[in-house]
């Protein structure tokens, strides 16, 4: 899909529809949507007094020119509330508009909130593209009839028009901007999506290689040798019980600017993850292809960083393993010795999360950094607290915690604050090791004490974000498809251009 910019009057342009938006309560579209009602004799004009088409948000309206202009239909898009507008309405209506014209093969349309809307040029073009890319993603490769039966018609070309010349230059910025960081959000998604039959922990890291190969970045591998030699016991006592050798990913973008400071981001990779001998019920068991959303967050934004050039040093780890039952698989009761020397009684297999990122964010320290931030579907008790809406928030840190919730409003993926207080800590006392993995005798504050067991291993400004619930959705919602939605990419890459600005 091309998104092309043009400079003109969108009331000229020759293609197979248009797209208008416009906003609740307003009686006679002004601007480029006046100019088309215009052309149509007051067609526009004439829906909205009549109450045919009201504005209201994500509603929809197509109608036919019969010829009164070049375009051969124009759709006109509710905004909603003006006062209500932001960038995550603009994505929203810019994905039901790609999604409605998803049957021609070209369609044209204006930035949406650029006026009323209050949205300068650059943001609300960043805003549709994300929208559009976002909206129409597909996982179809595992669909042998897909070609034939759903991308007849498909949307191919999109032309973004703008009236004033001056404002072209950042419609392209903003159009570029934001197609580069949803294809980064889709490249997630599709990993996120893989079935654990494909994508192994080596088969994660190899994708790791050819991405960095193809975007200019640093990568290294470490393989169960290494990790093993290195004393990552939590990665390696996880992947016992499974024939597929764990990796550990190192990714790192623009490592001459380290004196600006480091930002680490750490991602969860559970390319499957079963529970171990504290196997999880058959029912949603076939989600936990979706395990390793957060190191698919940390594979997009470490790509997007890439892609945009962000003037910041930045590092991606990975901790890719899967969580299988064998004879050789961990088991209730054993104890393990992390990174850095800590013993951990296990007393849940099925909090292996913590374990993996224990080892990398101890693996952290060696960057020197002034941020890190792990991103991992850790616990159902975060679903719980916070359904789908948004994800937890656990951060040691005043500044890094406001810059992520700046960055979250500005990208629609939500944060909500969760507290680290010591007493979770004390929850996970063990009688014969420094610390429980779990303790299965206080069914309660599950976010909080996964939280709290990774803290044990952080010595800087660190943030954790529990992401199991927006990270997959069982049905389709906003710009989301059922499936992975990428969460975390667009907050990543927000949080990382704040930081180089500000550095």
């Amino acid at each position: 899909m091309k998104l092309i910019a043009e400079l003109g009057a969108i009331s000229v342009v020759s293609t197979e529809t248009i797209v208008l938006g416009i906003f609740k309560g307003v009686q006679r579209p002004g601007g480029a949507a006046g100019g088309v009602d215009k052309k149509l004799g007051g067609a526009l004009s004439d829906l909205l007094s009549d109450g045919d088409f009201q504005g209201k948000k994500g509603e929809t309206f197509l109608l036919r020119t019969d010829g009164k202009i070049l375009a051969k239909r124009v759709l006109l898009v509710g905004l909603g509330d003006p006062e209500k507008f932001s960038t995550d309405v603009a994505r929203e209506v810019s994905a039901i508009a790609a999604k409605t014209c998803a049957k021609f093969s070209e369609m044209a349309t204006i930035v949406h909130g650029s006026g009323i809307g209050g949205l300068e040029t650059k943001s609300a073009a960043q805003a549709l593209a994300e929208g559009i890319l976002l909206g129409t993603y597909k996982f179809s490769k595992y669909r042998s009839n897909f070609k034939a039966n759903d991308e007849k018609g498909k949307l191919e070309k999109i032309r973004v028009v703008e009236f004033d010349s001056k404002k072209l230059s950042a419609l392209r910025i903003g159009l570029e901007t934001g197609e580069k960081i949803a294809r980064a959000t889709c490249t997630a998604r599709d990993l996120a999506n893989e079935p654990g039959l494909t994508l192994t922990p080596k088969e994660l890291a190899k994708r790791a290689e050819a991405m960095a190969k193809s975007f200019e970045l640093e990568c290294k591998i470490l393989d169960e040798k290494t990790i093993e030699k290195e004393g990552m016991g939590g990665i390696l006592s996880v992947a016992r019980g499974s024939e597929e050798p764990p990796r550990f990913i190192v990714l790192e973008h623009n490592a001459s600017a380290k004196k600006q400071g480091t930002v680490v981001l750490v991602g969860k990779g559970i390319t499957f993850d079963s529970g171990g001998y504290s196997l999880k019920p058959r029912d949603g068991m076939g989600d936990m292809k979706f395990d390793m959303s957060g190191a698919a967050a940390v594979f997009g934004a470490m790509q997007a960083a890439a892609d945009l050039n962000l003037p910041v040093h930045v590092v991606g780890l990975i901790s890719a393993s899967e969580n299988l039952v064998s004879g050789r698989a961990i088991k209730p009761g054993d104890v393990i010795t992390m990174l850095g020397g800590k013993t951990v009684e296990i007393t849940n297999t099925d909090a292996e999360g913590r374990l993996v990122l224990g080892d990398a964010l101890v693996y952290a320290q060696r960057y020197k950094p002034k941020a890190v931030i792990d991103l991992a579907t850790l616990t159902g008790a975060c679903v719980i607290a916070l359904g789908k809406e948004a994800s937890g928030l656990f951060c040691n840190d005043k500044e890094l915690t406001q810059r992520l919730q700046q960055a979250s409003e500005a990208t629609g993926e939500r944060v909500w604050p969760l507290p680290l207080y010591d007493e979770y800590r004390d929850i996970l006392k063990s009688e014969v090791a420094d610390m429980m993995n779990s303790n299965l005798r206080v069914a309660q504050a599950g976010a909080c004490v996964g939280a709290s067991f990774l803290k044990e291993f952080v010595n800087y400004p660190w943030a954790h974000l529990d992401i199991a619930g927006p990270a997959y959705n069982v049905d389709s919602r906003k710009y989301h498809q059922k499936g992975a939605t990428g969460f975390g990419v667009r907050l990543l890459v927000k949080f990382l251009t704040e930081w180089a600005e500000k550095s």
